[in-house]
Protein backbone atom coordinates (compact mmCIF):
# COMPACT_ATOMS: atom_id res chain seq x y z
CA UNK A 1 0.00 0.00 0.00
CA UNK A 2 2.63 2.37 1.08
CA UNK A 3 4.40 1.70 -2.27
CA UNK A 4 1.74 2.87 -4.35
CA UNK A 5 1.23 5.78 -2.44
CA UNK A 6 4.35 7.00 -2.73
CA UNK A 7 4.10 6.29 -6.81
CA UNK A 8 1.43 8.33 -6.61
CA UNK A 9 2.72 11.53 -4.63
CA UNK A 10 6.02 10.76 -7.14
CA UNK A 11 4.03 10.98 -9.93
CA UNK A 12 2.45 14.86 -9.37
CA UNK A 13 6.10 15.79 -7.74
CA UNK A 14 7.43 14.75 -10.90
CA UNK A 15 5.30 17.02 -12.84
CA UNK A 16 6.23 19.85 -10.26
CA UNK A 17 10.17 19.85 -10.20
CA UNK A 18 12.87 19.67 -12.95
CA UNK A 19 13.40 16.29 -14.86
CA UNK A 20 16.99 16.79 -13.77
CA UNK A 21 16.14 17.13 -10.04
CA UNK A 22 13.56 14.79 -9.85
CA UNK A 23 16.16 11.80 -11.11
CA UNK A 24 18.96 13.17 -8.65
CA UNK A 25 17.09 13.28 -5.39
CA UNK A 26 13.52 11.59 -6.05
CA UNK A 27 14.00 8.44 -7.77
CA UNK A 28 15.52 6.49 -5.50
CA UNK A 29 13.30 7.14 -2.67
CA UNK A 30 10.62 5.23 -1.31
CA UNK A 31 7.79 5.15 1.41
CA UNK A 32 8.30 3.24 4.87
CA UNK A 33 6.05 4.03 7.15
CA UNK A 34 3.08 6.44 7.36
CA UNK A 35 0.73 6.83 10.32
CA UNK A 36 -0.60 9.58 11.48
CA UNK A 37 2.32 10.36 14.11
CA UNK A 38 4.78 10.14 11.57
CA UNK A 39 5.89 9.41 7.94
CA UNK A 40 9.33 8.01 7.08
CA UNK A 41 10.64 8.46 3.60
CA UNK A 42 13.81 6.45 2.81
CA UNK A 43 16.43 8.42 0.82
CA UNK A 44 19.40 7.14 -0.70
CA UNK A 45 22.39 9.52 1.04
CA UNK A 46 22.96 12.45 3.32
CA UNK A 47 22.91 14.98 0.57
CA UNK A 48 19.33 13.59 -0.35
CA UNK A 49 18.63 13.78 3.28
CA UNK A 50 19.39 17.54 3.74
CA UNK A 51 17.80 18.18 0.23
CA UNK A 52 14.24 16.80 1.62
CA UNK A 53 14.48 18.57 4.98
CA UNK A 54 15.84 21.76 3.62
CA UNK A 55 13.92 22.60 0.43
CA UNK A 56 11.37 20.11 -0.70
CA UNK A 57 9.47 19.48 2.66
CA UNK A 58 6.84 21.61 1.97
CA UNK A 59 5.77 20.12 -1.40
CA UNK A 60 6.56 16.73 0.05
CA UNK A 61 3.87 17.44 2.47
CA UNK A 62 1.61 19.48 0.67
CA UNK A 63 1.42 16.56 -1.80
CA UNK A 64 1.20 13.84 0.50
CA UNK A 65 -1.89 15.79 2.21
CA UNK A 66 -3.21 15.76 -1.50
CA UNK A 67 -3.27 12.23 -1.52
CA UNK A 68 -4.92 11.82 2.02
CA UNK A 69 -2.07 11.85 4.37
CA UNK A 70 -1.78 13.80 7.51
CA UNK A 71 0.54 12.94 10.22
CA UNK A 72 2.57 14.69 12.81
CA UNK A 73 5.90 15.01 11.07
CA UNK A 74 8.01 13.21 8.22
CA UNK A 75 11.29 12.09 9.12
CA UNK A 76 13.92 10.80 6.20
CA UNK A 77 16.05 7.99 7.03
CA UNK A 78 19.34 6.65 5.05
CA UNK A 79 19.47 3.26 3.41
CA UNK A 80 22.83 1.99 2.65
CA UNK A 81 24.12 -1.50 1.98
CA UNK A 82 20.98 -2.90 1.98
CA UNK A 83 19.92 -1.97 5.46
CA UNK A 84 17.58 0.79 6.59
CA UNK A 85 19.29 2.52 8.95
CA UNK A 86 17.10 5.78 11.20
CA UNK A 87 19.20 8.37 11.73
CA UNK A 88 18.97 11.00 14.56
CA UNK A 89 17.02 13.92 12.27
CA UNK A 90 13.65 14.48 12.29
CA UNK A 91 11.27 17.20 10.21
CA UNK A 92 8.29 17.91 12.82
CA UNK A 93 6.11 19.94 10.23
CA UNK A 94 5.16 22.41 12.81
CA UNK A 95 8.62 23.35 13.60
CA UNK A 96 11.76 24.88 11.77
CA UNK A 97 14.23 22.98 10.22
CA UNK A 98 17.42 22.78 11.40
CA UNK A 99 19.83 25.45 10.60
CA UNK A 100 22.76 24.37 7.72
CA UNK A 101 25.57 24.83 11.10
CA UNK A 102 23.35 22.14 12.95
CA UNK A 103 23.01 19.99 9.82
CA UNK A 104 26.96 20.01 9.63
CA UNK A 105 27.75 19.62 13.37
CA UNK A 106 26.01 16.02 13.99
CA UNK A 107 28.24 13.39 13.88
CA UNK A 108 26.40 11.65 10.25
CA UNK A 109 26.59 14.63 8.38
CA UNK A 110 29.69 16.08 8.57
CA UNK A 111 31.02 18.01 5.83
CA UNK A 112 33.04 16.62 3.65
CA UNK A 113 34.84 16.53 0.19
CA UNK A 114 32.63 14.95 -2.32
CA UNK A 115 33.95 11.98 -4.89
CA UNK A 116 37.63 12.88 -4.90
CA UNK A 117 40.45 11.34 -3.35
CA UNK A 118 42.69 12.91 0.25
CA UNK A 119 45.84 12.05 1.43
CA UNK A 120 44.32 12.66 4.67
CA UNK A 121 43.91 9.33 7.03
CA UNK A 122 42.69 7.92 10.09
CA UNK A 123 44.73 5.96 11.83
CA UNK A 124 42.45 2.38 11.48
CA UNK A 125 44.15 1.09 8.46
CA UNK A 126 45.04 4.12 6.51
CA UNK A 127 41.32 5.10 6.29
CA UNK A 128 40.14 8.62 6.19
CA UNK A 129 36.18 8.13 7.90
CA UNK A 130 35.37 10.67 5.77
CA UNK A 131 34.80 8.28 3.10
CA UNK A 132 31.41 6.39 3.27
CA UNK A 133 28.57 4.70 1.28
CA UNK A 134 26.55 8.02 2.47
CA UNK A 135 28.35 11.15 0.71
CA UNK A 136 28.84 9.53 -2.23
CA UNK A 137 26.99 10.61 -5.23
CA UNK A 138 25.85 8.18 -6.94
CA UNK A 139 25.25 8.28 -11.19
CA UNK A 140 25.30 6.52 -14.23
CA UNK A 141 28.89 6.96 -14.64
CA UNK A 142 29.56 5.18 -11.03
CA UNK A 143 26.48 3.35 -10.05
CA UNK A 144 27.80 -0.10 -10.75
CA UNK A 145 30.79 0.21 -8.90
CA UNK A 146 28.93 1.94 -5.58
CA UNK A 147 26.47 -1.11 -6.06
CA UNK A 148 29.45 -4.07 -5.92
CA UNK A 149 31.73 -1.74 -3.91
CA UNK A 150 28.22 -1.74 -1.15
CA UNK A 151 28.13 -6.17 -1.97
CA UNK A 152 31.88 -6.37 -0.89
CA UNK A 153 31.33 -4.52 2.34
CA UNK A 154 28.20 -6.59 3.41
CA UNK A 155 30.44 -9.96 1.99
CA UNK A 156 34.45 -9.37 2.37
CA UNK A 157 36.08 -12.32 0.72
CA UNK A 158 33.00 -13.73 -0.96
CA UNK A 159 31.30 -11.53 -3.22
CA UNK A 160 33.29 -9.93 -6.23
CA UNK A 161 37.00 -10.75 -4.96
CA UNK A 162 39.04 -9.11 -5.94
CA UNK A 163 37.17 -5.98 -6.85
CA UNK A 164 39.11 -3.98 -9.24
CA UNK A 165 38.31 -0.30 -9.93
CA UNK A 166 39.81 1.91 -12.67
CA UNK A 167 39.30 5.45 -14.33
CA UNK A 168 40.84 8.89 -14.73
CA UNK A 169 41.89 11.11 -11.34
CA UNK A 170 39.47 12.63 -9.46
CA UNK A 171 36.17 10.21 -10.07
CA UNK A 172 36.01 8.44 -6.42
CA UNK A 173 37.77 5.67 -6.82
CA UNK A 174 39.67 6.16 -3.71
CA UNK A 175 36.48 7.25 -1.89
CA UNK A 176 34.78 4.12 -2.98
CA UNK A 177 37.43 1.98 -1.56
CA UNK A 178 37.83 3.68 1.59
CA UNK A 179 33.90 3.17 2.44
CA UNK A 180 34.10 -0.14 1.53
CA UNK A 181 36.58 -0.56 4.47
CA UNK A 182 34.90 2.24 7.18
CA UNK A 183 31.83 -0.11 6.30
CA UNK A 184 33.02 -3.26 6.99
CA UNK A 185 34.79 -1.40 10.49
CA UNK A 186 31.24 -0.55 11.29
CA UNK A 187 30.02 -3.84 11.12
CA UNK A 188 33.12 -5.72 12.41
CA UNK A 189 35.00 -3.44 14.37
CA UNK A 190 38.05 -6.55 15.31
CA UNK A 191 38.11 -6.88 11.37
CA UNK A 192 42.08 -5.82 10.61
CA UNK A 193 42.01 -3.86 7.18
CA UNK A 194 44.97 -2.09 5.46
CA UNK A 195 45.12 0.88 2.98
CA UNK A 196 47.94 1.75 1.01
CA UNK A 197 49.15 3.12 -2.67
CA UNK A 198 51.23 0.65 -4.73
CA UNK A 199 53.93 3.05 -4.16
CA UNK A 200 53.94 2.39 -0.67
CA UNK A 201 54.04 -1.50 -1.04
CA UNK A 202 56.81 -0.89 -3.43
CA UNK A 203 58.97 0.80 -1.29
CA UNK A 204 58.46 -0.91 1.64
CA UNK A 205 59.56 -4.46 -0.59
CA UNK A 206 62.35 -2.58 -1.61
CA UNK A 207 63.59 -1.76 2.17
CA UNK A 208 62.59 -5.34 3.28
CA UNK A 209 65.00 -6.16 0.18
CA UNK A 210 67.80 -3.45 0.94
CA UNK A 211 68.03 -3.65 5.15
CA UNK A 212 66.59 -6.95 5.74
CA UNK A 213 63.90 -5.35 7.55
CA UNK A 214 61.22 -8.32 9.51
CA UNK A 215 57.89 -8.41 9.22
CA UNK A 216 57.09 -7.45 5.81
CA UNK A 217 55.08 -10.07 4.94
CA UNK A 218 53.14 -10.80 7.96
CA UNK A 219 52.15 -6.92 8.10
CA UNK A 220 50.17 -7.81 4.20
CA UNK A 221 49.27 -11.19 4.62
CA UNK A 222 47.97 -11.15 8.14
CA UNK A 223 44.87 -8.51 7.06
CA UNK A 224 41.03 -9.38 6.68
CA UNK A 225 40.78 -7.14 3.91
CA UNK A 226 43.88 -5.41 1.93
CA UNK A 227 43.27 -2.22 -0.33
CA UNK A 228 45.69 -0.57 -2.86
CA UNK A 229 45.57 2.32 -4.83
CA UNK A 230 47.01 3.13 -7.95
CA UNK A 231 48.10 -0.08 -8.93
CA UNK A 232 49.22 0.81 -12.57
CA UNK A 233 52.72 2.01 -10.58
CA UNK A 234 53.55 -1.65 -9.95
CA UNK A 235 53.98 -2.07 -13.55
CA UNK A 236 57.73 -2.75 -14.85
CA UNK A 237 58.63 -4.28 -11.54
CA UNK A 238 59.06 -7.58 -11.54
CA UNK A 239 60.45 -8.84 -7.75
CA UNK A 240 58.04 -6.48 -6.51
CA UNK A 241 55.06 -8.13 -8.84
CA UNK A 242 56.30 -11.57 -7.74
CA UNK A 243 56.11 -10.85 -3.90
CA UNK A 244 52.54 -9.14 -4.40
CA UNK A 245 51.61 -12.71 -6.42
CA UNK A 246 52.14 -14.23 -3.27
CA UNK A 247 50.95 -11.88 -1.38
CA UNK A 248 47.59 -11.89 -3.34
CA UNK A 249 47.41 -15.80 -3.45
CA UNK A 250 47.97 -16.03 0.71
CA UNK A 251 45.18 -13.48 1.12
CA UNK A 252 42.46 -15.44 -1.86
CA UNK A 253 42.95 -18.73 -0.28
CA UNK A 254 42.36 -17.57 2.64
CA UNK A 255 39.32 -15.85 2.12
CA UNK A 256 40.50 -12.18 2.77
CA UNK A 257 39.04 -9.63 0.65
CA UNK A 258 41.63 -7.39 -2.00
CA UNK A 259 40.56 -4.69 -3.26
CA UNK A 260 42.48 -2.32 -6.15
CA UNK A 261 42.40 0.77 -7.77
CA UNK A 262 43.73 2.15 -11.30
CA UNK A 263 43.87 4.09 -13.96
CA UNK A 264 43.41 1.24 -16.54
CA UNK A 265 41.81 -2.31 -16.97
CA UNK A 266 44.76 -4.71 -15.84
CA UNK A 267 44.68 -5.54 -19.35
CA UNK A 268 45.88 -1.62 -20.38
CA UNK A 269 48.98 -1.69 -17.57
CA UNK A 270 52.19 -2.63 -19.35
CA UNK A 271 54.72 -4.97 -18.41
CA UNK A 272 52.08 -6.11 -16.13
CA UNK A 273 52.94 -10.05 -15.49
CA UNK A 274 50.27 -12.24 -17.13
CA UNK A 275 49.90 -14.18 -14.23
CA UNK A 276 48.83 -10.88 -11.70
CA UNK A 277 46.87 -10.18 -14.84
CA UNK A 278 44.86 -13.06 -15.11
CA UNK A 279 44.56 -12.79 -10.62
CA UNK A 280 43.15 -9.08 -11.22
CA UNK A 281 40.62 -9.87 -13.61
CA UNK A 282 39.38 -12.89 -11.94
CA UNK A 283 36.60 -11.16 -9.56
CA UNK A 284 34.95 -7.88 -10.63
CA UNK A 285 36.67 -5.36 -12.94
CA UNK A 286 34.45 -1.92 -13.09
CA UNK A 287 35.33 1.27 -15.04
CA UNK A 288 34.38 4.52 -13.12
CA UNK A 289 33.83 7.04 -16.39
CA UNK A 290 33.11 10.86 -16.12
CA UNK A 291 30.27 11.99 -13.98
CA UNK A 292 27.15 13.14 -16.33
CA UNK A 293 25.74 15.91 -16.16
CA UNK A 294 23.28 15.51 -13.72
CA UNK A 295 25.64 13.43 -11.48
CA UNK A 296 28.06 17.00 -11.74
CA UNK A 297 24.62 19.50 -10.62
CA UNK A 298 23.47 16.81 -7.58
CA UNK A 299 27.67 16.79 -6.62
CA UNK A 300 27.49 20.73 -7.02
CA UNK A 301 24.03 21.22 -5.44
CA UNK A 302 25.09 18.53 -2.02
CA UNK A 303 28.24 20.20 -1.21
CA UNK A 304 26.90 23.84 -1.62
CA UNK A 305 24.56 22.87 0.72
CA UNK A 306 26.94 20.72 3.27
CA UNK A 307 27.98 24.36 3.37
CA UNK A 308 25.53 26.17 4.03
CA UNK A 309 24.45 27.84 0.33
CA UNK A 310 21.62 27.07 -1.66
CA UNK A 311 22.89 27.25 -5.38
CA UNK A 312 20.49 28.53 -8.24
CA UNK A 313 19.64 25.89 -10.74
CA UNK A 314 21.35 28.52 -13.32
CA UNK A 315 24.83 28.63 -11.57
CA UNK A 316 24.95 25.22 -10.68
CA UNK A 317 24.27 24.05 -14.48
CA UNK A 318 26.85 26.49 -15.57
CA UNK A 319 29.57 25.10 -13.76
CA UNK A 320 28.42 21.57 -14.70
CA UNK A 321 28.80 22.20 -18.07
CA UNK A 322 31.96 24.02 -17.78
CA UNK A 323 33.82 21.40 -15.49
CA UNK A 324 33.47 18.24 -17.22
CA UNK A 325 36.99 16.47 -16.22
CA UNK A 326 36.84 14.71 -13.08
CA UNK A 327 35.31 15.61 -9.61
CA UNK A 328 38.76 17.42 -8.05
CA UNK A 329 38.27 20.09 -10.30
CA UNK A 330 34.53 20.53 -10.08
CA UNK A 331 34.90 20.71 -6.55
CA UNK A 332 37.55 23.41 -6.58
CA UNK A 333 35.32 25.47 -8.68
CA UNK A 334 32.60 25.44 -7.00
CA UNK A 335 35.02 26.19 -3.83
CA UNK A 336 36.62 29.14 -5.32
CA UNK A 337 33.07 30.45 -6.16
CA UNK A 338 32.03 30.40 -2.63
CA UNK A 339 35.14 31.48 -0.50
CA UNK A 340 34.98 34.42 -3.51
CA UNK A 341 31.36 35.41 -2.69
CA UNK A 342 32.00 34.81 1.46
CA UNK A 343 34.82 37.47 1.00
CA UNK A 344 32.91 40.41 -0.27
CA UNK A 345 29.80 39.32 0.95
CA UNK A 346 27.32 38.55 -2.07
CA UNK A 347 25.51 35.56 -3.41
CA UNK A 348 27.37 32.83 -5.41
CA UNK A 349 25.49 33.72 -8.72
CA UNK A 350 26.23 32.64 -12.33
CA UNK A 351 27.80 36.12 -13.31
CA UNK A 352 30.33 35.55 -10.33
CA UNK A 353 31.06 32.32 -12.07
CA UNK A 354 31.58 33.23 -15.39
CA UNK A 355 33.86 36.45 -13.95
CA UNK A 356 36.15 33.62 -11.81
CA UNK A 357 35.96 30.72 -14.35
CA UNK A 358 36.21 32.47 -17.75
CA UNK A 359 39.54 30.87 -17.99
CA UNK A 360 37.99 27.34 -17.65
CA UNK A 361 35.44 28.65 -20.55
CA UNK A 362 38.12 29.75 -22.67
CA UNK A 363 39.78 26.42 -22.66
CA UNK A 364 36.89 24.40 -23.34
CA UNK A 365 34.32 24.02 -26.22
CA UNK A 366 31.46 26.66 -25.02
CA UNK A 367 29.09 25.11 -27.32
CA UNK A 368 29.28 21.09 -28.61
CA UNK A 369 26.76 21.25 -31.89
CA UNK A 370 25.03 17.98 -32.89
CA UNK A 371 27.24 17.94 -36.17
CA UNK A 372 30.54 17.53 -34.07
CA UNK A 373 28.47 14.52 -32.14
CA UNK A 374 28.10 13.19 -35.23
CA UNK A 375 31.09 13.85 -37.04
CA UNK A 376 33.18 12.99 -34.48
CA UNK A 377 31.16 9.23 -33.93
CA UNK A 378 31.69 8.82 -37.95
CA UNK A 379 35.32 9.51 -37.79
CA UNK A 380 35.97 7.14 -34.85
CA UNK A 381 34.70 4.41 -36.39
CA UNK A 382 35.36 5.78 -39.97
CA UNK A 383 31.95 5.21 -41.19
CA UNK A 384 30.61 8.28 -43.63
CA UNK A 385 28.21 10.80 -42.00
CA UNK A 386 25.71 9.88 -44.72
CA UNK A 387 25.24 6.46 -43.96
CA UNK A 388 24.97 6.77 -39.80
CA UNK A 389 22.15 9.74 -41.01
CA UNK A 390 20.40 6.92 -43.51
CA UNK A 391 18.07 4.35 -43.51
CA UNK A 392 20.65 1.31 -43.63
CA UNK A 393 20.34 -0.92 -40.58
CA UNK A 394 24.00 -2.96 -41.00
CA UNK A 395 25.71 -3.29 -37.97
CA UNK A 396 28.71 -1.27 -38.68
CA UNK A 397 26.43 1.11 -39.22
CA UNK A 398 23.51 0.83 -36.32
CA UNK A 399 26.29 0.98 -33.54
CA UNK A 400 28.18 3.94 -34.19
CA UNK A 401 24.26 5.76 -34.87
CA UNK A 402 22.83 4.14 -31.68
CA UNK A 403 25.96 6.21 -29.53
CA UNK A 404 26.19 8.91 -31.44
CA UNK A 405 21.81 9.18 -30.43
CA UNK A 406 23.10 8.60 -27.20
CA UNK A 407 25.91 11.36 -26.60
CA UNK A 408 23.23 14.21 -28.19
CA UNK A 409 20.76 12.91 -25.61
CA UNK A 410 23.95 12.65 -22.78
CA UNK A 411 26.10 16.32 -23.79
CA UNK A 412 23.45 18.23 -25.64
CA UNK A 413 20.16 16.72 -23.76
CA UNK A 414 18.29 17.12 -26.44
CA UNK A 415 14.45 15.52 -27.09
CA UNK A 416 13.94 12.12 -28.51
CA UNK A 417 12.00 13.85 -31.09
CA UNK A 418 14.92 16.17 -31.76
CA UNK A 419 17.90 13.34 -31.67
CA UNK A 420 15.83 11.46 -34.42
CA UNK A 421 15.49 14.63 -36.42
CA UNK A 422 19.16 15.32 -36.24
CA UNK A 423 19.53 11.93 -37.73
CA UNK A 424 17.27 11.14 -40.38
CA UNK A 425 15.22 9.25 -38.59
CA UNK A 426 11.51 10.00 -38.35
CA UNK A 427 9.91 7.73 -35.09
CA UNK A 428 11.48 9.06 -31.96
CA UNK A 429 10.81 5.72 -30.85
CA UNK A 430 14.18 4.45 -32.44
CA UNK A 431 16.32 7.17 -30.55
CA UNK A 432 14.81 6.60 -26.75
CA UNK A 433 15.73 2.35 -27.53
CA UNK A 434 19.09 3.46 -28.78
CA UNK A 435 19.48 5.74 -25.95
CA UNK A 436 18.51 3.19 -23.61
CA UNK A 437 20.86 0.18 -25.08
CA UNK A 438 23.61 2.44 -25.19
CA UNK A 439 23.12 3.29 -20.75
CA UNK A 440 22.95 -0.29 -20.43
CA UNK A 441 25.91 -1.46 -22.62
CA UNK A 442 28.27 1.03 -20.93
CA UNK A 443 27.87 -0.49 -17.55
CA UNK A 444 28.25 -3.86 -19.07
CA UNK A 445 30.70 -3.70 -22.43
CA UNK A 446 34.12 -2.81 -22.35
CA UNK A 447 34.26 -2.07 -25.71
CA UNK A 448 31.29 -0.02 -25.81
CA UNK A 449 32.79 2.22 -22.70
CA UNK A 450 35.93 2.62 -24.33
CA UNK A 451 34.44 3.85 -27.79
CA UNK A 452 31.68 6.41 -25.64
CA UNK A 453 34.81 7.59 -23.02
CA UNK A 454 37.31 8.31 -26.25
CA UNK A 455 34.46 10.30 -28.68
CA UNK A 456 33.91 12.45 -25.52
CA UNK A 457 37.24 13.15 -24.87
CA UNK A 458 38.09 13.96 -28.36
CA UNK A 459 34.80 16.35 -28.08
CA UNK A 460 36.12 18.11 -25.28
CA UNK A 461 39.79 18.25 -26.39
Amino acid sequence: MEHALWQSVLGEIELTVSSAAFKTWFASTELLKNTTDEVVIAVPNIFTQTQFEGKYNDLIKKVLEKNGVKTAKITYSIIMSGKKTRVNRETTLNNDLPTADELIAKPNTKAVRSNASSNTASQNGGLNPRYTFENFIVGSSNDLAYTASQAVAANPGVKYNPIYLYGGVGLGKTHLMQAIGNEIIKTNPSARILYISSETFVNEFLDHIRFKTKGFADKYRNVDVLIVDDMQFIAGKEKTQEEFFHTFNHLHQNNKQIIISSDKPPKSIPTLTERLRSRFEMGMTIDIQMPDFETRCAILTAKAALSGIELNRETVEYLANNIKTNVRELEGALNQLLAYAEMRGIEPDVTTAEGLLGNVRRSRPQHITSKQIIDRTAKHFQVPVEEICSAKRDKYIVVPRQIAMYLLRSELHLSFPKISAELGRKDHTTAIHSVEKIEKAIKLDYVIREQVASIREKLYA
